[in-house]
């Protein structure tokens, strides 16, 4: 539901009101967010949907809503997605001006009047119904909730570093950047007072780790854009027919194909002509164009494994360069980040972790838990249930360094030019347009 963008015409006309609400989503409202969603179902779907809707939730409030009975909604969703202020709570003004008056009507109560933090015991916990469906006992404690990649950077950010030789040992947790990878990616880093970021989302008041402000980059396809670029090749059919004959999953038969052909040189440099700008589902961060498209330059006519193999590793490469830019962005407006933590589906691709170790010169640590966002889940529960009196003390106990990944210091000089390409890329793209909207 997030990656349905048909709301377009609706976030464009909340953008034009400039509310000062917007000043806390990075200056733009991303088309990802709820109140286009909500404003085109009221224009679109007015009679089946707007009219006989009792509740709208985000799916982590839903779910704990289908657990427990209890509407109240996490202050995550409501902070990250829908504009709540976790000090000065709705705005009415701004629900006025976009024309969704009707929810301000009846005290908020289709979208949320009560706003509890992340980690709060909801009701009585596991109704008996739910307990059924779930084959547990009734009356578990159940969290407030957190969103999905919230709960994944929940999981990783607070682990304890000690003796992996990482520059975070002993500096704050502000220093880290909480990466959560799969469909998309959610670039996650916390700060002590509000930092505003053109661009990235937030500052949320305590909506990942409760007393911090959490800035929320992010780049809309990631996996999903790896798995557009493999399956679309020509040689894709070959892949899958020798990755199935040795058993392995296409994407570690393409790491051991890259190894083959790189032959004495560093893998990242068979991209050294072939170059990919990753946005072909517009940027969420920090550009905040949804105009923008994919783009490739350096193809040749033959299209077998080898070009497969290496335009998976320039888009892995490019999706890498993104979150280079948006940690320029964070440090720029006042964030100061110096390791990072990654989790989600693409944690597990070696590949991808070393290309953003190269390409921001970053150690990267992944956990010793791989479902990070479960364990983010876990600290929400144990808090629930009352086995920890903090989310603070839960993060501390329950996260757990698996691996540290250093970046190759001898590339930097490849990655620096790559990635002057890489913004040569956009800016020339937006002149194209410019030149095809000129008389």
């Amino acid at each position: 539901m997030w990656l349905d963008h048909r709301a377009v015409n609706q976030v464009h006309r909340i953008n034009e009101t400039k509310h000062s609400v917007l000043q806390y989503v990075g200056g733009v409202m991303s088309v990802e967010m709820q109140a286009p969603k909500l404003l085109w179902l009221k224009e679109n779907l007015r009679e089946t949907c707007w009219d006989k809707a009792g509740h709208f939730f985000d799916l982590p409030d839903f779910l704990s809503w289908k657990a427990t009975g209890v509407t109240a909604r996490s202050l995550c969703s409501l902070v990250c997605k829908w504009t709540y202020s976790a000090e000065k709570g709705w705005d009415d003004s701004f629900w006025k001006m976009v024309g969704l008056e009707d929810l301000v009507a009846d005290n908020y109560s289709k979208i949320g009047n009560q706003v509890l933090p992340p980690g709060t015991c909801l009701g009585n916990g596991l109704t008996p119904e739910a307990a059924k469906d779930l084959g547990l006992p009734a009356g578990i404690a159940v969290a407030a909730s957190l969103i999905d990649a919230h709960a994944g950077g929940l999981g990783v950010i607070g682990a304890d570093v000690r003796g992996h030789g990482l520059a975070c040992e002993g500096q704050p947790v502000t220093s880290r950047l909480a990466i959560i990878c799969g469909t998309s990616s959610c670039h996650m880093g916390i700060s002590k007072n509000p930092i505003f970021v053109p661009g990235v989302w937030g500052p949320y008041f305590s909506a990942m780790v409760p007393g911090f402000w959490l800035n929320e980059g992010g780049q809309s396809v990631t996996g999903k854009l790896i798995d557009h670029m493999v399956q679309g090749h020509a040689a894709f059919p070959e892949l899958q027919a020798k990755a199935t004959a040795r058993c392995q999953s296409i994407y570690a038969y393409l790491n051991s194909h890259l190894d083959l052909i790189k032959k004495t040189q560093p893998v990242g440099f068979l991209t050294v002509d072939l170059h990919v700008w990753p946005d072909f589902h517009g940027n969420r961060s920090p550009l905040a164009d949804l105009t923008l498209k994919g783009m490739v330059t350096g193809l040749k006519l033959s299209q077998d494994l080898d070009d497969l193999a290496i335009l998976y590793l320039a888009t892995v490469q490019a999706i890498a360069f993104g979150t280079r830019l948006i940690i320029e962005a964070m440090e720029s407006a006042g964030h100061s980040i110096s390791t990072l933590f990654l989790c989600g589906g693409l944690g597990k691709n070696p590949l991808f972790v070393q290309m953003h170790a190269d390409i921001t010169g970053m150690p990267v640590v992944l956990s010793q838990e791989v479902e990070s966002v479960l364990v983010g889940a876990a600290i929400l529960g144990a808090c629930a249930s009352g086995d920890f009196a903090s989310v603070q003390e839960a993060m501390a106990r329950m996260s757990k360094v698996g691996k540290v990944v250093f970046p190759r210091r001898e590339d930097k000089r490849y990655y620096d030019k790559k990635y002057q390409v890489f913004l040569k890329l956009v800016e020339h793209q937006k002149e194209y347009a410019s030149i095809m909207k000129g008389d």
